[in-house]
């Protein structure tokens, strides 16, 4: 949504940030003319390297507001504050006498630095900055065009379809945007493998898009998953699965995604999956919950990793376990555990500034509609003062007898006076 943001998503950490949140005085360089000036609030951005752009790439961003817009500029005049204030803030050459403050706005150009004993080496590079500044801001390059026009035109697959599975999630963000976790999983002997070194690779090209009901697309990704394995495994790895996640952030609404992947190996193994989805509105004062997932694995990330890389939802990373259409059970086996991550929004606060609700946690045989588990906690035991919880629990499931089975949580607010409760279904096998 800013400029910062955009390059930061693009092009990741910069190397170092010289940040000046204040303004204040500045002591320009020789390149920009030299001489003391005050200046808005301002940060620069340092990139040792950036692929397709060059080497020590410098990102000026300014708030001439000082009201928090740090925007991107070209012109690193724009910072000084001083620029329009006669006699002050003046260059070096200016205060030598051998220029003035009006021959910085004399014959155009994208920088208004004055003279100074570079002026002639800045023109110079006025194309190579315009280039720059394109480059940094130009749309990202399609890597998988081909599966861009089998998701545009509904093209005839030339071969079998490379069949896949997709899980969508959701998770509040604010009141305005909702993050859609979608994870896909591939069967590892649907893919093509190629062997060197007594070592396999199997490679999936994964292209995707997101439009409203109008047809208008609002996001695009794509993305390689690489699958290695040694080769004399290959043949026991076949029935293994891999799986792609991507978080996508999205306004609440009804909205089509489109996914489309490749087997590296064999250009006419395609497949495609769509798909309606309607991200729901998480209104205030209204007892509510994310989806209830059902993981492979739950575990805690570092502080430093909270809410960033796959698989990643604030403080916990999960591998969400995948069914094979929608509302079909997932599958576990009796010598695995049962993970199950919620996260449960806007409960009530009393005059005490505590919550009053209670959860409980029941898992059901289908078979038999009889609960085998049942458990119950108080919310003011796991955050007494907060008005969201996340709930996360493992259990093992080798008491459980093959069969099917329902898991299921529910929220009683004694504030509020609401309910909600979630479910989701499973089986286990021997």
């Amino acid at each position: 949504m800013t400029d910062r943001g955009h390059i930061y998503i693009a092009f990741g950490k910069p190397d170092s940030i010289d940040s000046h949140p204040s303004g204040g005085q500045y002591e320009r360089p020789t390149e920009e003319g030299g001489g003391s000036t005050s200046t808005f609030p301002f940060e620069t951005w340092h990139y040792r390297y950036l692929e397709g752009i060059g080497d020590n790439i410098d990102i000026e961003f300014v708030d001439t507001c000082m009201c928090g817009d740090y925007h991107a500029t070209m012109d690193r005049s724009e910072k000084d504050a001083l620029k329009m204030v006669p006699g002050a803030g003046l260059t070096q050459y200016e205060e030598m006498g051998k220029s003035t403050k009006a021959d910085r706005f004399k014959g155009g150009g994208l920088e208004q630095l004055g003279d100074g004993p570079m002026s002639s080496s800045n023109q110079a590079k006025q194309f190579d900055r315009l280039d720059q500044y394109a480059k940094l801001f130009a749309p990202p390059p399609v890597k998988y065009a081909d599966l861009d026009e089998f998701l545009a035109k509904a093209k005839v697959l030339n071969g079998p379809p490379f069949l896949f599975d997709v899980r969508t999630d959701y998770v509040k963000l604010t009141n305005d945007t909702v993050l859609v976790p979608l994870t896909l999983q591939v069967r590892n002997g649907d893919i093509t493998y190629t062997t060197k070194d007594d070592y396999s690779l199997g490679t999936v090209n994964i292209r995707g898009r997101v439009s409203t009901i109008t047809g208008h697309i609002v996001q695009t990704f794509e993305d390689t998953v690489t699958v290695p394995t040694p080769s004399d495994l290959l043949a026991r790895t076949k029935n293994n699965v891999s799986i792609y996640w991507k978080a996508l952030p999205l306004t609440p609404g009804r909205y089509k995604i489109e996914i489309a992947i490749k087997d590296a190996n064999n250009p006419d193994h395609v497949g495609v999956w769509r798909r309606s989805i309607d991200v729901p509105r998480y209104e205030d004062d209204v007892l509510s919950s994310s989806s209830l997932i059902l993981a492979d694995t739950m575990e805690r990330v570092p502080s430093k990793n909270i809410g960033t890389g796959s698989f990643v939802i604030g403080n916990t990373k999960l591998t969400p376990r995948v069914p094979a259409y929608v509302s079909a059970p997932v599958i576990y086996h009796r010598a695995q555990n049962l993970n199950f991550w919620m996260q449960v929004y806007n409960l009530g606060i009393g005059d005490d500034k505590k919550n009053d609700a209670t959860i409980e946690y029941q898992v059901t045989n289908l078979d038999t509609n009889k609960q085998v588990l049942s458990a119950q906690e108080s919310a003011a035991k796991l955050n007494p003062n907060a008005d969201q919880l996340t709930l996360e629990k493992s259990m093992p499931l080798a008491t459980l007898d093959p069969g099917k089975y329902k898991v299921t949580i529910k929220v009683n607010d004694g504030v509020l006076k609401q309910q909600i409760a979630e479910s989701a279904p499973f089986n286990v096998v021997n």
